[in-house]
């Protein structure tokens, strides 16, 4: 399996992280992509990756901390970006469930992260919470780079699915499909197929329903493959190649 969205460079995990880093190999974590939220956050995913060939860092500035950008926070992007650990830009995006950077600020420092993204060839790893329509005319109207990327967290209905599908972004699958009130996620993965997914975890947050309430881990993706494999009726193993495939090629066979 592969994580396409961790945070394991967080203080949730000061206490047992190499424990869980060392665990990657038996619990079937073939890789991990450990996502930045700021300038100085994806300093410290980079460290990380560096600990274990398993781990690989995506830089960004999450919508929350767009305001806090200083002027030159691409360039610092685009240096950090050098690094052979970086597979991706992000994470990026529009949140205007909570509005913590104003609207116009957030799209501003989207748009940026997109042109990044593109001049490096790194697929985006976009975040959207109340702002489906927002993102997606952002991004339907900016050059894309060319692998995409995947819209972390998918949580709208099948056809804004279709709508990130059609621009050629993968839906990231995490937790929330295996809760019991996730009834329309799962009518997404039945009705777009593994061909258009990538597992993540999200962790520490969005923990699968067994765990909820609790710290979320990479292993949990197992619960994430269980769900999956019983709505498209189709063997965990078979769920696990294509996912597995599909995060391969959108990050490890970008750079040159």
């Amino acid at each position: 399996m592969v994580d396409t969205h961790t945070h394991l460079h967080f203080h949730q995990f000061n206490n047992d992280r190499n424990a869980i880093i060392y665990s990657f190999e038996e619990n079937s974590i073939e890789f991990v992509v450990n996502v930045g939220v700021n300038l100085e956050d994806s300093k410290k995913s980079l460290d990380l990756s560096k600990t274990s060939d398993r781990i690989f860092c995506s830089l960004g500035v999450h919508p929350h901390d767009a305001k806090e950008v200083p002027e030159d926070f691409i360039e610092q992007l685009e240096k950090l970006a050098k690094d052979e650990k970086v597979v991706a830009i992000g994470e990026t995006g529009l949140d205007f469930f909570r509005n913590i950077s104003p609207a116009e600020v957030q799209k501003k420092v989207f748009v940026e992260q997109i042109e990044l993204a593109r001049k490096l060839n790194l697929p985006l790893v976009v975040h959207i919470r109340d702002a489906y329509s927002e993102a997606y005319e952002i991004l339907r109207s900016e050059p894309l780079p060319e692998k995409r990327g995947v819209i972390h967290a998918f949580s709208s209905n099948y056809e804004w699915a279709k709508k990130f599908i059609d621009l050629g972004f993968m839906l990231g699958i995490g937790g929330p499909v295996t809760y019991p009130k996730s009834e329309a996620l799962r009518e997404v993965v039945k009705r777009v197929g593994l061909e258009h997914i990538v597992l993540e975890t999200d962790c520490p947050f969005l923990p699968p329903q067994p765990f909820r309430g609790k710290r979320n881990e990479p292993k949990y993706l197992k619960y994430v493959v269980e769900t999956i494999s019983q709505v498209l009726d189709v063997p965990e193993a078979k769920v696990d190649e294509v996912t597995t495939e599909n995060a391969r090629r959108i990050f490890l066979e970008v750079k040159e």
